[in-house]
């Protein structure tokens, strides 16, 4: 790569975002394109319906979060729906404070941050273009150089809607250096950019004693008071606050409920009136979004004061829980763990999955359905049908509990304790038990659990243990099943033989003899009880089978051993049950024979090259799964 062609092909960019011109020159660019007037949330909005929108079963999924936030796609599709799309309609919810609320490290600020990141990039781009009256404090709006007389001739030719006023700084300008003459005051394009305090704010509280309101509305310019003789001359003001700042854009306002009273009446008259109170002058007008976040507790502790009454029906409050599938939590830990310089320990297959079905367990709530406990609720949750229930019965489940996923392990601690484990491992490689050994080992130095709770943990760390075992059992299977590929595939063949007669009705003949014989019975029913087909819903099974494998001759298609999923793990449990007291002798014999010992490289090579293993984890699952057979 060309460092210099890259810094110079930058810079090429950078200069492609340069416009300037009169307020003339920008009313002809508002009639080609009148949708380069738009409010703060119609921006937000649009951004985030740029990077796409899919339809899915459980509703839509925003590709604009779906690169940092995983597992809460029904509640971005509430947050755009309910907020974002509705403000940018101009209806009331515009007038709303936004607060995320939910437990910590739920994904409340990294949502506030791509929305903040979102904008600086969106705003670099034409659909995204900001232009703003040049040399404003405040960034703000050409628009509001049309005189107030003149605005609804101006909205009906152009098609826009003019809202707010010049800044003080703006109208004294329009005065002294134009004496009135609108059309030639200059405008420029801007891009939003926090650094530069342009279009994005943050403001964060601290002592209250020591915190200055000016931090929010700006303040006196002390070297310049002398010169101008007045605290109500723009020139002797600084508007620089960080409400004058965000104009346009995006405020995030950090620990907001804690902050001390006199600053959140400031945010009374913007959330409602679009405008806000700055030294001597009169109202501002500010349009902004204004981003809160907070834990529940905090909340609770707000709304019980009456002392914040007027706030509570200018806040739309957003619950953000922790995600609940098993499989989005996975991609929250490669995610953080991506962002490390750790590059060279191996993560054995499930060894995540096993932290994220740990956390997703403490999460959950006991379901008053019968036959349905945690690890059912889970599975469910992560898009799998278990025994009795299917997908269908999902948004019943989802309905029981209000508040579930306010509460339990957050990714914080899990990722902690992932970390310990890297950062500890002798064999450049961790697997599942080193994971659950290092997040029970992390509760011991955990003071704030109670006792109760540590036992619930452990429960569910057994839970992810026996997961683990399962997989681990399963993958192993199916190595040495491909060991045993033969066998296995015959074994399908003589099963397909026997459906096909028992279907229709007719005898089985036998390959060898030539001798007609009934379906055998205790064959397909030594493979089907493996994936649980129960006696009464056999004939459905075979049926199903039959009529896939008529579709597949009719398409001239070969029905083969992987055509179906459900059938070929019922055969691969069926060799494995068959082939259990070899399995065992094989993992568990200290010297292996040169049989044994090509049979063991076989599934290692297996485990490596089609499981995603290594060397290590794929002799450590060996012999652990020898262990399990042996007890």
């Amino acid at each position: 790569m060309d460092f210099f062609k890259s810094l110079e092909e930058y810079r090429c960019q950078q200069e492609k975002l340069i416009w300037q011109g009169t307020f003339r020159d920008y009313l002809e660019l508002v009639k080609k394109n009148p949708k380069i007037v738009k409010t703060a949330h119609s921006r937000i909005y649009d951004m985030i319906v740029k990077a796409g929108v899919e339809e899915t079963s459980l509703g839509k999924r925003y590709h604009f979060f779906s690169r940092e936030i995983f597992g809460l796609d029904e509640v971005l599709e509430r947050l755009v729906e309910e907020y974002f799309h509705s403000a940018a309609c101009r209806l009331d919810v515009r007038k709303r404070i936004l607060l995320l609320m939910g437990p910590v490290s739920g994904g409340k600020s990294t949502i506030v941050t791509m929305l903040k990141r979102g904008l600086e990039e969106y705003t670099r781009t034409e659909e995204g273009a900001v232009y703003a009256i040049k040399n404003c404090p405040m960034h703000e709006e050409p628009m509001h150089l049309i005189p107030e007389p003149l605005r609804k001739d101006f909205e009906k030719e152009l098609d826009i809607r003019i809202e707010g006023n010049l800044c003080p700084s703006c109208r004294l300008m329009v005065q002294e250096k134009y004496r009135g003459r609108v059309e030639e005051v200059e405008v420029e394009r801007v891009v939003f950019s926090e650094e530069n305090r342009v279009g994005i704010g943050t403001f964060s509280p601290s002592d209250p004693k020591s915190q200055d309101i000016a931090d929010l509305t700006g303040s006196i310019d002390f070297s310049t008071i002398t010169e101008y003789g007045s605290e109500s001359d723009p020139r002797a003001y600084r508007f620089d606050g960080e409400l004058n700042k965000s104009n346009r854009g995006l405020m995030e306002f950090q620990e907001m409920l804690k902050c001390d009273e006199k600053f959140l009446y400031h945010l009374l008259s913007l959330s409602q009136e679009g405008n806000f109170k700055a030294g001597r002058f009169a109202l501002i007008s500010a349009d902004e979004m204004v981003i809160a976040h907070s834990n529940e507790a905090e909340y609770r502790s707000f709304i019980s004061n009456k002392k914040n009454e007027a706030l509570h029906s200018r806040i739309l409050v957003m619950p953000i829980p922790y995600n609940l599938r098993v499989s989005d939590e996975v991609k929250i830990y490669e995610k953080l763990i991506s962002h490390s310089d750790i590059k060279d320990v191996h993560i054995a297959p499930f060894a995540l999955r096993a932290a994220a079905i740990f956390s997703v367990l403490s999460r959950l709530k006991e379901s008053k359905k019968q036959g349905v406990d945690l690890l059912k609720k889970m599975k469910l949750y992560d898009g799998e049908d278990v025994e009795g229930f299917k997908q269908k019965d999902l948004k019943e489940l989802q309905g029981e509990n209000e508040g579930e996923g306010m509460s339990g392990v957050d990714p914080r601690y899990v990722i902690n304790r992932i970390s310990s484990a890297l950062i500890n491992s002798d064999s450049k490689c961790i697997n599942a038990l080193d994971i659950l050994r290092s997040l029970k080992e992390g509760m011991d130095q955990h003071p704030s659990i109670t006792k109760e709770e540590k036992e619930k943990l452990i429960n569910f760390l057994a839970a992810a243990r026996q997961e683990f075992d399962d997989f681990a059992k399963k993958e192993v299977q199916r190595a040495f099943v491909y060991s045993y590929e033969e066998s296995a595939r015959a074994l399908f063949e003589n099963y397909l033989d026997n459906v096909e007669a028992y279907c229709n009705g007719i005898k089985v003949k036998d390959p060898i003899t030539d001798e007609e014989m009934n379906p055998d019975e205790r064959l397909m029913r030594s493979i089907e009880e493996q994936i649980g087909v129960s006696d009464s819903a056999k004939k459905t099974f075979r049926e199903e089978i039959l009529i896939r494998l008529s579709s597949y001759a009719r398409r001239e298609k070969r029905f083969d051993y992987n055509s179906h999923e459900r059938l070929k793990e019922a055969i691969e449990k069926k060799l494995f049950a068959d082939l259990k007291d070899i399995v065992k002798i094989t993992t568990s014999t200290k010297n292996p024979d040169p049989e044994q010992l090509k049979r063991i490289n076989d599934v290692v090579a297996r485990l490596i090259n089609h499981h995603g293993y290594c060397p290590v984890c794929a002799n450590e699952t060996l012999k652990y799964i020898g262990s399990l057979l042996n007890r």
